[in-house]
């Protein structure tokens, strides 16, 4: 429901920046956060899904003030994650090990760990808030 470019206020109702990213699975109905740039070319910073508050056509309400939105850790990307199934195996060798984890019978191994948004992302994520996606 809550798209890139959509306001984002504080619980005071100063206006704290736009929405960059949705953390969750749309497939499955989670919401797990958003990812909120304070202008521009600033990297974007992970409110979770228990700080928002209301949720209207184009504006956002969190729980948090402007000075607790200020103390909020960088939104890192996700980590990209290779499902390997029991039938396919092949090519693992002496990756399975501690980075592999089992979820729902099956391997997962990740590809890459959680990372800071980019300048070039975040350019990226700019012109998509500006000009819609």
């Amino acid at each position: 429901m809550i798209r890139p470019g959509w306001k984002v206020y504080a619980s005071d109702g100063t206006e704290i920046g736009q929405v960059d990213e949705v953390a969750g699975d749309e497939n499955v109905d989670i919401f797990d956060g958003l990812a909120v740039a304070a202008s521009a070319l600033a990297k974007p910073k992970y409110v979770p899904a228990e700080s928002v508050t209301t949720i209207t056509e184009g504006r956002v309400d969190l729980s948090l003030s402007s000075a607790d939105f200020a103390e909020t850790s960088e939104f890192l990307e996700p980590a990209t994650s290779a499902q390997i199934e029991p039938a396919d195996h092949r090519g693992l060798g002496e990756t399975i090990g501690a980075d592999v984890r089992e979820v729902e019978g099956k391997a997962i191994h990740p590809v890459e760990r959680q990372q800071s948004v980019g300048l070039v992302r975040r350019v990226y994520l700019w012109f998509r808030r500006a000009f819609g996606s």
